[in-house]
């Protein structure tokens, strides 16, 4: 394969205890210096969308915290037995800049950091903020790829009543399918505990997948998504409560951690091009329940990348 254009951003860094060091996304590499990357890893720490508790703003700083015990991992992640960056190189970004004096800004400031990435050539994982940054993002995202499936994890369809300029977590998605960022027949909703109009996607709603099993869910998303190129967003409240406490409009009934990360694990074939994890509030969250959650979603993603770029 020969050598990578950035084995700078390759392998282990240099060891420190889990509890003290740079609290970066995996202990990776803190730069701005991004071509040649596979993977970058970057913050929007926005929560001026949201509709009950605010404080997601802090969640990228809360995720990069949660992820330094599985930075120590990475040797032998489990359950996938292999160093993902051995193969991958991935760089932590640092965050999205926003004023937060002028919000009607954030779509601009989100699509320009998106476009900045994407230029790059690396894939872009997003750590939230509100679920309103995923708008920007498949705005930036469609630009490079055309219209996506969206592979949805939430509590909520967030397809309510949508004028086109309200800054809101619970409408975007259908914004997003009337500017035609998405192809709502290959889009996929899961774990939701919530009713809105029936705007197409395919739903596999919190009971459906209490009763029927993360492999079923799993085998589900793919007959849906298929071949296309595909958004994955996660969140955090797609939990029930017990794994993600801190989130700003809980919902009880949803999934485990267990459930989630099943089913995640079973969709390594499916053509990704980017993923974010949202709503994580540390100010509602104990003992860094909802951050581990929000982390381990991001490493066993990153993890996939590297199955599939090692052929496995």
């Amino acid at each position: 394969m020969g050598i990578h254009p950035r084995a700078d951003l390759l392998g282990r860094t240099e060891a420190t205890a889990t509890f003290a060091g740079d609290l970066t996304f995996l202990r990776r590499k803190r730069t701005r210096e991004i071509h040649g990357a596979d993977i970058v890893v970057t913050g929007l720490p926005f929560d001026a969308a949201t509709s009950f508790r605010p404080g997601a703003r802090f969640g990228p700083a809360a995720i990069r915290a949660a992820s330094v015990q599985l930075a120590e991992l990475v040797g032998r992640a489990f359950p996938f037995d292999i160093d993902p960056f051995a193969t991958l190189a991935v760089a932590d970004a640092g965050d999205c800049l926003f004023d937060s004096g002028y919000p009607q800004n954030v779509v601009k400031a989100v699509v320009d950091h998106a476009h900045w990435v994407l230029k790059s050539g690396a894939m872009m994982v997003s750590l939230g903020g509100d679920h309103f940054v995923t708008y920007p993002l498949l705005k930036a995202h469609v630009e490079k790829y055309g219209p996506l499936a969206l592979v949805h994890f939430d509590a909520h369809v967030d397809t309510w009543a949508d004028d086109g300029k309200r800054l809101d977590h619970g409408s975007m998605f259908l914004r997003a399918k009337r500017e035609g960022l998405i192809d709502v027949s290959r889009s996929v909703q899961i774990g939701i505990r919530s009713f809105s109009t029936d705007e197409g996607f395919t739903v596999l709603d919190a009971p459906f997948v209490h009763e029927h099993g993360a492999l079923v869910a799993a085998e589900r998303i793919h007959d849906v998504v298929g071949s296309a190129h595909a958004y994955l967003t996660f969140d955090i409240d797609c939990l029930d409560p017990a794994f993600a406490p801190g989130t700003g409009t809980p919902v009880p009934g949803g999934l485990s951690s267990a459930q989630a990360l099943g089913i995640l694990r079973k969709l390594g074939a499916l053509n990704f091009v980017g993923m974010d994890v949202v709503e994580v509030a540390p100010p509602y969250d104990h003992a860094e329940i909802t951050a581990l959650a929000a982390a381990t979603l991001v490493h066993d993603f990153i993890c996939l990348q590297a199955l599939k770029r090692s052929g496995r």
